[in-house]
């Protein structure tokens, strides 16, 4: 049997296994199973260990270990590399191997929106765990400027220091600024949520956005898609604001890791995306 896991902490929120053990079914991978694993940060090394014997086939990687899991591989593919962060496991000859597919993911999400234009737009991040170096990365060859904020300032900065890198290979000038958590830059286009804040029902982020009531032409976009509307959300719903959550994101990275793992790229159909629902 072709074992699948995803890793995380917490982990009861995770739908990996839902949309992944769906797509086995659907290609008669009859041999395959992919299951959810709660696990602490001494155990990543047994995981890539289990990785490169061959009993694990595949891995996903998520909250708060797709930073820390990069000392224990062996090779990173472009994405992972650039943003330092790793949610795709899988061997490679007899290396393990690290890959980002959040950051085609999340564009992907946007881009396929009609309704929706990222270039030339300011943007402004809340959180800077796991996730949101992905996050950077899709705005950085199309954004005006971008916005970051983060309890912790100094992750914050951490990522902007990441971004300038990229931002420098590009011949593109510095359009990141770090902000205090609680202050807010000017209205933005599209304000995300990258935080963990609001994966309990009755979590809010407590900032206020009062000024961006009636503001149709913004989008509030949350990372979260267990529940499917978030406290943060549900607000710029009520306030008037355009709002996504990250199902598009989760079921378009999902598909790059699945063709990763299996050389099949799934459909992501009415079928696939009700399953989420």
């Amino acid at each position: 049997m072709k074992k699948y896991l995803v890793i995380g902490n917490p982990i009861g929120h995770s739908l990996s296994p839902l949309i992944h053990n769906h797509w086995m079914k659907k290609y008669c991978l009859v041999d395959s199973i992919y299951e959810k694993r709660k696990i602490e940060k001494k155990d990543l090394k047994n995981i890539v260990n289990e990785i490169r014997n061959e009993e694990i086939k595949g891995v996903n990687v998520t909250v708060p270990f797709k930073k820390e899991i990069i000392p224990f591989l062996d090779c990173l593919d472009g994405a992972a590399e650039s943003t330092h962060s790793v949610n795709t496991l899988c061997k490679v000859n007899n290396e393990v191997w690290g890959y980002n597919t959040d950051t085609p993911g999340f564009r992907t999400s946007l881009t396929k929106d009609p309704s929706i234009d990222i270039r030339n737009k300011n943007i402004f991040i809340l959180g800077a765990g796991g996730v949101t170096p992905s996050i950077i990365e899709t705005f950085l060859d199309v954004a005006n400027k971008i916005y970051i904020t983060n309890r912790t300032k100094e992750k914050a900065k951490e990522l902007k220091k990441l971004a300038d890198i990229s931002l420098t290979l590009m011949g593109r000038k510095k359009i990141i600024e770090v902000i205090n958590w609680g202050e807010k830059p000017k209205v933005c286009d599209i304000v995300i949520n990258t935080t963990s804040v609001g994966l309990t029902k009755d979590e809010n982020l407590d900032l206020n956005f009062k000024d961006y009531e009636n503001n149709n032409d913004v989008l509030f976009y949350d990372v979260i898609y267990n529940p499917k509307e978030t406290n943060f959300l549900k607000d710029a719903r009520l306030r008037g604001n355009k709002t996504l959550n990250g199902k598009m994101m989760f079921l378009w990275q999902a598909q790059i890791a699945f063709q990763i793992w299996t050389n099949i790229c799934p459909e992501i159909d009415d079928e696939a995306m009700k399953l989420l629902d």
